[in-house]
């Protein structure tokens, strides 16, 4: 992993700061982050935008309330992370792919068919109602803050099957809940314990420099769909490691050919106009990329042959969403492909 023959470096204590180099639009990229933090009707309330290029900060700024150090909530991106531990444990030997999800009521009926792959890949056929405005009809709604919020994965491990495992792609959060479930039973985690599962945690975060807080639940799960609180730079160094194929320095963090597993797509999503992945998004027209979104606009997008990682974070309401993304798009084009992954 090699850009223009210089070694690949990793921040350290805190990112290098540097201008945008000279085959970058700078004048484009400055365009973009005067719009969103100037222009609240189209872009909603911008808290945070960081741009690393080449290992190196090259252009970064925040709200009036927001500073490099300030924590902020994932929303969905923690869906990324969750794969990252899921990638680990596979590391391990602790999971595999192929499995069947390590469910125990699922194994005497239907939902006995459904995979990990199947889980990662919002394929698992279960019912799933994923809508952030009709509460009444609203599974997230009721598993975040309704008859399941003690119980993410619990609420989402009752839904019945309505389609084959496999053959349907809906996006899921409850199906996040489940896979960490089954990340800290596998690690050996007691129903209200989450000792392990912390450890996995730390070993991610300690290990990029990350200085980032990971909620659970009353049941002691990771609230994996949802809730990492963490820096736009922290984030940014989350980027950094599927922008460098899941190693961190020496260490290589994820199975090898993991990164391109998750951004293999398998289905566009015609409203946010992304592809979907394994617990990752993709842009279509950005075959490399990799983009972890959460609600209100929060977006790390990766893109390696552009040697590329991208962090938004915000407040923007629903309609607003699609201008944030298209600004986002007019970033990645302001930067040039290197002619093959960073």
């Amino acid at each position: 992993m090699h850009h223009r023959g210089c070694a690949v470096t990793f921040p350290v204590a805190d990112w290098r700061s540097g201008a945008v180099a000279s085959d970058v639009d700078g004048r484009g990229v400055d365009a973009e982050f005067a719009a969103q933090f100037g222009n609240g009707d189209s872009y909603g309330e911008t808290l945070a935008f960081i741009v690393v290029h080449r290992g190196v900060v090259v252009a970064e700024r925040y709200a009036s309330t927001v500073d490099p150090t300030t924590k902020l909530i994932s929303w969905s991106m923690a869906k990324s992370i969750t794969d990252a531990l899921v990638g680990m444990c596979v590391k391990d030997g602790l999971l595999a792919l192929d499995e069947r999800a390590r469910v125990s009521v699922w194994a005497s009926d239907e939902r006995s068919g459904i995979t990990l792959e199947h889980l990662l890949q919002m394929r698992s056929g279960l019912r799933w109602v994923e809508d952030y405005v009709d509460g009444e009809s609203s599974d997230v709604i009721a598993m975040l803050f309704g008859t399941g919020k003690d119980d993410h994965a619990g609420y989402a491990i009752g839904c019945p099957l309505r389609h084959v495992p496999g053959s349907t792609w809906e996006y899921s959060s409850g199906t996040t809940n489940v896979i960490a479930r089954i990340v800290g039973d596998v690690l050996g985690d007691r129903a209200g314990s989450h000792e392990r599962m912390d450890g996995l945690h730390r070993r991610l975060f300690d290990t990029l420099g990350m200085d980032a807080d990971p909620r659970f639940d009353a049941a002691g799960t990771f609230v994996g769909s949802s809730y990492v609180y963490a820096s736009a730079r922290d984030f940014a160094r989350f980027g950094y490691l599927y922008l460098r194929d899941g190693v961190w320095g020496d260490e290589r963090l994820l199975p090898e050919g993991w990164v391109d597993h998750a951004r293999r797509q398998h289905v566009v999503d015609t409203d946010s106009t992304l592809g979907y992945g394994s617990h990752w998004w993709t842009l279509p027209e950005e075959p490399d990329a990799l983009v972890a979104s959460g609600y209100e606009g929060q977006h790390i997008v990766v893109c390696p042959s552009r040697d590329l990682v991208v962090v938004r974070l915000g407040k923007t309401v629903a309609d607003l969403r699609p201008n944030v993304l298209a600004s986002l798009r007019r970033v990645i084009a302001a930067f040039p492909t290197t002619g093959g992954r960073a």
